[in-house]
């Protein structure tokens, strides 16, 4: 499931759709692979700590990180990336952690309609 911003946007597709199409369907497979196989390991998914994982998929000539976290035994993917130095930078992941905080925040107190 894609996390969804209070404005409506959905920022992991909008990043899918700006990729080139071999390579969303790359990360399409892997983030399947996750999403019926979970809970997995290395060398696809590794955990970043305090409930964040990322789905590692090697494209050609980069690599991609897709963020997510598990919510009532669904996936919920927060952030994605093209990965271009060997550790996590840490504004992608305080990104994914501001992402999962809404997103809790959400669940508790859903919008009135």
């Amino acid at each position: 499931m894609f996390f969804r911003t209070a404005a409506g946007n959905e920022p992991v597709r909008e990043w899918l759709k700006g990729l080139p199409e071999n390579e969303r369907k790359q990360i399409g497979a892997d983030i399947l692979a996750v999403q019926f196989g979970w809970p997995l390991g290395l060398p696809l998914v590794d955990s970043l700590g305090e409930g964040l994982w990322e789905v590692r998929t090697r494209l050609p000539s980069r690599i991609a990180r897709t963020l997510f976290f598990t919510h009532d035994e669904t996936i919920i993917l927060l952030h994605g990336f093209i990965k271009k130095t060997r550790a996590t930078p840490e504004h992608e992941l305080n990104l994914a952690h501001k992402r999962k905080r809404d997103y809790e925040h959400q669940q508790k107190h859903p919008p009135r309609k």
